[in-house]
């Protein structure tokens, strides 16, 4: 029931070019074509995608209300007031909670800070989130700070504000319905008209308030680059485009966490299984670093995480670190049952033919795990897709992941009657629902791609940048190749082919459900690494291979790996 994919070759330009004169003579040819893909055509253009620097980031006040929240933060400083941190429980909030703390503790301020519980408190600013943290607040705040979240919390801030509480919104969340909240500054490029920040998450967000601050008033023992560690994995990890001012927080980010002065960050980096020495790229943040801070709110403890990113102890971090690692295997098993149950669930009812979205629910389902599950079976059937956990009272809470194409936030907006509520991204989205409305809601959803997209935008396509030979996969490519790095959304990693592959040996299972292939092609030998391929009939040869390359290094010694992620039976290509 696998989708099947169209393989599609991207336009690239030919040797001869004259675009390609633009670019350094000492580039590669491969890698002069995808900079022209990617819209680089030489000139500054160039030299800022392939060098990002720090003095390229803009005044951090041309950020909308960005001047109300820099005065209204001085203003608590000078008057010693009490200020709370209120964040979500996602690696952006748990990092920008970090951050902002960090900055606020170098103006001589002592913030308390606060995250909410995923299966009690739900996201964002809620009413049972705002309960618990006044509580447990020593003194009733003066200045209430939301990071990654508030923008959609109108009713919440007006609560607040009758309690004599000041409000500011940091986030980069889209606005509900009711508008921009009565915060005394909401710093969201979302809620702008035509701003350029747009792209920044909510750790992107914070680190612009404290370039801001210290634009205002310099502090001397405050080195705001050492905490680009934490900007970068936020970045990664929340998928938000890899462009503009994110390349170069990104960039420069990936250097400061492979020296990480974070000992949370650097114990946490090892417990991964990461030893690579000097740059680390973002593939290790999104595959290894991101999850097991994500697995902590996701298993309701998200404090664990954001003390392993506050203590300088290392011993305190081991034990922290190994406790996400912890979580995050429970996180695994949770995964990989509600899986199983899913895919089950669609043999006996989906039709992939007529049915355009996926709806799944279960009251056996943990919350914390469905946006997980959802990813994958998007990408698994490429269609549109809400798994949803529901509780003994038949209230569901539940993710979802789209195709391109498909916004999530108007299918939610268009199946507002079936839902108690939602929002998010065009891309993910989660949403609250009762029980009985979910096949009603399922019917709505898809009716509503049906009828938005056309049948060619719901079919999959494997976009191809170019073909390699094995020949050419060398390590002076793959180093120049780097240059192009972070790879992610807006800037996804290039995704290569190679025709008419033979087997050279049988292949070798490795891990749970992976296998090594052994190859040839026109005389040259590669092995590559197909990750899920177990599960997976391979074709008959010879063979098309669609895959990407990294940079191996083990025991000290470097090598390009390759990562297959599709595999056909050759098919000529024009």
């Amino acid at each position: 029931m696998k989708s099947s994919f169209q393989w599609t070759l991207r336009p690239c330009v030919g040797e001869t070019d004259p675009a390609l004169k633009a670019f350094p003579d000492d580039l590669p040819l491969l890698v002069k074509q995808l900079l022209v893909q990617r819209g680089c055509f030489g000139g500054e253009g160039i030299e800022s995608f392939l060098e990002p620097r720090l003095s390229n980031l803009s005044d951090p006040f041309l950020m909308g209300e960005m001047d109300r929240a820099v005065e209204r933060i001085f203003q608590a400083v000078d008057n010693d007031e009490t200020v709370c941190i209120y964040g979500d429980y996602d690696v952006d909030g748990v990092t920008s909670v970090a951050l902002l703390r960090a900055i606020l503790l170098a103006y001589d301020m002592t913030p308390q800070y606060f995250i909410p519980v995923r299966s009690r408190e739900g996201y964002g600013l809620s009413e049972a989130g705002i309960r618990r943290c006044l509580s447990e607040c020593n003194t009733k705040p003066d200045l209430i700070i939301t990071v990654d979240c508030g923008t959609s919390s109108v009713n919440e801030v007006e609560q607040l504000n009758n309690l004599g509480i000041d409000v500011i919104v940091l986030d980069h969340h889209e606005a509900g319905p009711l508008g921009r909240p009565d915060a005394i500054a909401v710093v969201n490029a979302k809620v702008e008209e035509n701003s350029p920040y747009t792209y920044l998450c909510s750790a992107g967000v914070v680190f612009k308030l404290a370039h801001a601050l210290l634009k205002e008033r310099q502090l001397k023992t405050f080195d705001l680059r050492q905490y680009l560690d934490l900007v970068a994995v936020a970045t990664v990890a929340d998928i938000v485009p890899l462009v503009d001012e994110n390349r170069i927080l990104v960039r420069h980010g990936l250097i400061r966490l492979a020296q990480s002065r974070h000992t949370g960050l650097k114990v946490l980096t090892e417990v991964a299984g990461i030893h690579q020495s000097g740059i680390l790229n973002a593939s290790y943040v999104g595959f290894r670093i991101g999850p097991r801070i994500n697995a902590a709110g996701r298993m309701d403890s998200p404090m664990d995480a954001l003390e392993l990113l506050l203590t300088m102890d290392s011993e305190r971090a081991t034990r922290l670190a190994q406790m996400l690692d912890s979580h995050n295997r429970r996180r695994q098993e949770e995964e990989e049952q509600i899986r199983t149950d899913a895919v089950e669930m669609l043999h006996e009812s989906f039709d992939p033919e007529n049915d355009n979205v996926i709806v799944l629910g279960s009251r056996a389902w943990h919350p914390g795990v469905v946006g997980i599950v959802a990813s994958q079976l998007m990408r698994r059937y490429h269609k549109p897709t809400f798994v949803i956990a529901f509780d003994e009272t038949g209230v569901g809470k539940g993710s979802g992941r789209s195709i391109q194409g498909v916004s999530l936030v108007q299918a939610i907006h268009h199946c507002a009657d079936s839902l108690v509520s939602g929002g998010g991204h065009d891309m993910a989205a989660g949403l609250v629902i009762e029980e009985s409305k979910m096949d009603e809601f399922r019917r709505k959803f898809n009716d509503y791609v049906t009828n938005t997209t056309t049948e060619e935008q719901r079919h999959p396509i494997l976009h191809i940048d170019m073909k390699v030979a094995f020949r050419d996969l060398t390590m002076d490519l793959l180093d120049s190749y780097e240059k192009l790095e972070p790879f992610g959304n807006s800037n996804p990693q290039p995704l290569f082919m190679s025709e008419n592959v033979f087997p050279s040996e049988p292949p070798k299972h490795v891990g749970t459900n992976h296998l090594k292939l052994f190859m040839r092609q026109q005389g040259v030998e590669r092995d590559a690494i197909y990750f899920g391929g177990a599960e997976r009939e391979l074709p008959e040869p010879p063979w098309d291979i669609a895959f990407t390359i990294d940079r191996n290094v083990f025991r000290g010694r470097a090598s390009l790996s390759i990562s297959i992620q599709e595999i056909r039976s050759h098919q000529p290509m024009d």
